[in-house]
């Protein structure tokens, strides 16, 4: 019951309501109640107080979730890795949006017509992580540096390299362009050499495809990853590559817990993917 409680308020912390956090540990907002009321009976102190129709986390529930999310989330993990998957059981491939549409879209259509128990998910990088590393995705498929500590396997699979996208010829470096959001792990260290080279970053978006087409609309030269230049069949004549920017790469990994990989069906899926960048 203490570790129930303790994932419902980490769930909790993420989405802020009883009714969401109800809703992704699949029961009901009642059942999200009781569990904290539990949990703070057993503990003897307060974790939340509610807050219009927010939930606000009191200090010591950030203590608590700082010193125990992240043993619990590895005890979690190795729950995940002692029960065997059947031939029925789903396998959760949890990607970077970009990547599996750039690289794994065509071969993952082939994969599920002889596995159909396949489970594709997408998020950003530190969500990735902190999914196979507690047993939330069997497999992830990110961008961006690791955090320094991992408890999984990480096979590096290629530099990924960017793109100027402009509608218009660029014979120099522009001055000013959309990026993606400089605090995401995938993109935290373009902003050293874009000021490096003197580039603003005009905007930053959530959203590749959303940058470059609004470089395709001419609101301004975008900086976009091969993926997704690959995925929407952006034309040549508006890639444009610089010798300044060629530092500008995304490491590429696909990730999983090593006693997962002993498991038959994740180590043929693992092998089909690291095989398209043979």
């Amino acid at each position: 019951m203490l570790l129930e409680g303790i994932e419902t308020l980490l769930v909790l912390a993420e989405e802020g309501t009883m009714s969401r956090t109800g809703s992704r540990l699949y029961i009901s907002q009642s059942a999200v109640s009781k569990r904290i009321a539990k949990l703070e009976a057993t503990l003897g102190t307060k974790l939340i107080i509610p807050a219009g129709r927010l939930i606000k986390l009191t200090p010591d529930a950030h203590a608590l979730i700082k010193n125990v999310g992240p043993s619990f989330n590895e005890i979690r993990g190795l729950i995940f890795e002692h029960q065997n998957l059947d031939d029925q059981s789903i396998i959760t491939l949890d990607c970077s949006e970009t990547l599996v549409a750039g690289y794994l879209a065509n071969a993952l259509g082939t994969y599920f017509q002889k596995d159909k128990y396949i489970s594709i998910t997408t998020h950003h990088t530190p969500v990735i992580v902190e999914n196979v590393q507690s047993g939330k995705a069997s497999i992830g498929f990110c961008a961006g540096h690791l955090p320094a500590q991992y408890s999984f396997v990480a096979e590096h699979l290629m530099d990924e390299p960017f793109k100027l996208v402009f509608n218009q010829p660029l014979t120099a470096l522009p001055k000013a362009i959309v990026v993606n959001d400089l605090k995401n792990p995938s993109n935290i260290s373009q902003a050293a050499v874009l000021q490096k080279l003197g580039i603003t970053p005009l905007m930053e978006m959530d959203s590749y495809t959303a940058s470059a087409q609004l470089a395709l609309a001419s609101m301004a030269p975008a900086l976009v990853p091969q993926s997704i230049v690959k995925t929407l069949s952006i034309d040549d004549k508006y890639c444009f590559e610089f010798a300044e920017l060629a530092e500008l790469t995304r490491p590429i990994y696909l990730i999983y817990r090593q006693n997962s990989y002993k498991q038959p069906r994740v180590k043929n899926l693992v092998e089909t993917i690291t095989n398209l960048f043979a």
